[in-house]
């Protein structure tokens, strides 16, 4: 009787551990909501790089926006993401695939961003000619990511091209790898490449994987036409208003603005020089709310962080304060560097104040950083070119295209402010947003730079160390030349 009763209690129990699991199985596996019903689902890769991430994420809160639904982003490995789309775990991927693409199971919306696959090698080595020298190379690339379709595409032509498959890495990773002799070389897009060229002056492109492709959002292949309809119909509207290229430029538009020996001083002076005033910019950056590493860039693109620096027409000190913005700051000497950084700070802060109310961020403080090397009344004129021309006067990428003209007889003589170096000041901006992106990434192990947050940073949810200080040293002299543009808009 009681084994009966033993075997009657262990049946009760299976059956609740079957239900249990039943129960499971189907709260993990139950369909996807309709994106009408609950909200948008959309897939991400978590291996490329933060810019990658950023952008893409940017992109698909605005494309929710424009449905008025909720979002919910998935971050996943690039070689789970087909996968995850297969399994109807997400509308769709918000990271690029390339639309020529052969994949039945796929659909792809528009094609918005023409990328070229490059071979990225140490230049310190020998550089490849021809796709051939890759045969029997260190060779790695991140699992199921573009760059890896485009070595299987040429595999069928070269079979005895081989690479490794990476997980659990980035396209950051394996850069690096290239760039410390641990890899012979890696496949990346010019994108990347070019940014973590700031940081690793060594690496340089031998040429281009195959043919550009366009990105597109991928789709299920049973994906309903109205979803896919309204992605067309965003991709139009974003890039007649111009937005798209203003998304592009706020990731992307100032990775190949530093030549390579100018990005390694950056770095140089980041552990040799920064620690003596990093606490001054950080207290300025707290007296005005803003993230001491914008001020510290600001400071390297003035003086190198030369406290005693002085130009020829007598600007001076750390922030290269003139007579008059000293005298309106309240400066008594402009070679104090804790006077200085301290002005500048809130000179910036002053201008910001200034524009118009309706101006976000991040285009709020790139256009007064132009203001803060031109002056407010440049600025405003080159701003009021940029709306006669039908532009979006707000916009920092529009009226960047106008500043220069500032020169311009044609211009000035028009306006109220006359004659500037537009021209200077929009190589001052940008030149800034690139030290202010490496100076991010370079300190994003401290707990000071943990704890600030600004609308024109990158912010990402990734776990990952940051990029080292220490950079190799390297025997060859490094060409300054710049490459071609960074990004080009699908056609």
């Amino acid at each position: 009787m009681m084994h009966k009763n033993i075997l009657l209690i262990r049946l009760l129990q299976g059956g609740a551990f079957s239900l249990l699991m039943m129960f499971a199985y189907s709260h993990l596996n139950k369909p996807l909501s309709s994106w009408r019903d609950e909200e948008l689902i959309i897939v991400i890769a978590q291996d490329s790089t933060l810019s990658d991430e950023e952008f893409s994420k940017k992109l698909a809160q605005q494309f929710a926006a424009f449905l008025h639904i909720p979002i919910k982003i998935i971050l996943t490995p690039a070689d789970q993401i087909e996968i995850t789309l297969k399994n109807h775990r997400a509308h769709f991927s918000a990271s690029g695939f390339r639309s020529d693409e052969k994949n039945k199971s796929l659909l792809f919306g528009p094609g918005y961003l023409t990328s070229r696959e490059q071979a990225a090698f140490n230049q310190e080595e020998v550089s490849p000619r021809n796709l051939a020298d890759l045969i029997g190379k260190r060779i790695a690339v991140i699992a199921g990511s573009n760059h890896e379709k485009s070595l299987k595409v040429l595999q069928a032509d070269i079979p005895n091209l081989s690479w490794e498959s990476r997980k659990n890495q980035t396209v950051e990773d394996l850069l690096r790898e290239v760039a410390q002799g641990k890899l012979d070389y890696t496949i990346a897009n010019h994108e990347q490449i070019a940014q973590m060229r700031n940081y690793y002056e060594n690496l340089a492109v031998a040429f281009d994987i195959g043919k550009p492709s366009k990105l597109a959002w991928a789709f299920p292949a049973d994906t309903e036409n109205e979803l896919i309809s309204k992605a067309e119909q965003f991709f139009v509207q974003i890039e007649k208003s111009g937005e798209l290229h203003t998304l592009l430029d706020r990731y992307y538009g100032h990775n190949d603005r530093l030549a390579p020996l100018d990005a390694a001083e950056f770095i140089e002076q980041t552990h040799r020089t920064l620690p003596r005033f990093r606490h001054l910019f950080e207290k300025a950056g707290r007296e005005v709310n803003e993230d001491w590493r914008l001020i510290a860039a600001i400071a390297y693109q003035e003086s190198h962080w030369d406290p005693l620096a002085t130009s020829m027409t007598n600007v001076r000190g750390m922030m290269m304060l003139t007579e008059i913005t000293a005298d309106r700051m309240k400066v008594s000497n402009r070679l104090d560097p804790r006077e200085s950084i301290n002005a500048g700070a809130k000179y910036l802060e002053l201008i910001k104040k200034q524009l118009p109310t309706r101006i976000e961020e991040p285009e709020r403080t790139w256009l007064a950083l132009s203001a803060y090397n031109q002056g407010s009344g440049h600025l405003e004129d080159a701003r009021t070119l940029t709306g006669l021309q039908g532009s979006n006067a707000d916009s920092w990428v529009e009226v960047k295209k106008w500043l220069p003209l500032l020169n311009n007889p044609v211009y000035f003589n028009k306006l109220k402010h006359g004659y500037a170096r537009g021209g200077e000041a929009v190589i001052f901006v940008e030149n800034i947003r690139a030290y202010y992106d490496m100076l991010t990434r370079l300190t994003a192990d401290s707990e000071e730079a943990s704890k600030q947050t600004h609308h024109y940073q990158l912010v990402s949810t990734r776990d990952k160390p940051a990029f080292s200080l220490h950079t190799p040293q390297h025997k060859n002299k490094l060409t300054t030349g710049k490459t071609d543009s960074n990004y080009s808009l699908s056609e």
